[in-house]
């Protein structure tokens, strides 16, 4: 594949939550280092982990997929993506077509979810269109953790998502 090339994409793995999640957290779809790794956030500039350890105390930040997991379902917190498939180029959420939206039914069900939060605008207006009339909740817009937001460092990624996540994670 060469740059700027579609590639047909399915998510590739389960959302992660149990019958206790009370926060859902919403990306696009897994990048391309989260695709390779077979997990969320597996970008290693992507501050999602690091974040949270720190919005949950100055938690050591888990490394794992093992740990990841142990994480979210301790702190209460459900993650999944708002695509199950779609086109795109590599890594960019700008060049997202042909949508197939995840079921998040599914978690909503299954689990007290009393917050969805979204990673980031692509996130929010992806599940504006294709998820909010289905579900009829409502989700909360967050800086997105990705590399990429250079106008929003730790610090005030850690304020933003601290202020709207506080209360709701033990």
């Amino acid at each position: 594949m060469t740059a700027g090339e579609y590639q047909h994409i399915r998510h590739g793995f389960e959302p992660v939550y149990d019958g206790r999640s009370r926060v859902l957290i919403l990306g696009t779809l897994p990048s391309v280092k989260s695709r390779e790794q077979q997990f969320y956030y597996g970008h290693p500039q992507n501050r999602f982990w690091r974040l949270l350890a720190g919005i949950a105390g100055g938690e050591k930040v888990p490394s794992s997929i093992h740990e990841k997991k142990k994480f979210l379902l301790e702190h209460r917190i459900a993650i999944w993506d708002v695509i199950a498939e779609c086109d795109i180029i590599g890594s960019s959420d700008s060049s997202i077509r042909n949508v197939v939206p995840a079921d998040l039914e599914r978690i909503l069900k299954e689990a007290p979810i009393q917050g969805i939060y979204a990673n980031g605008t692509k996130a929010y207006e992806l599940y504006m269109k294709y998820s909010y009339e289905r579900t009829g909740r409502e989700i909360v817009k967050l800086p997105s953790t990705s590399p990429a937001n250079a106008a929003y460092q730790m610090d005030r990624l850690l304020s933003v998502w601290g202020d709207e996540l506080s209360g709701m994670i033990d």
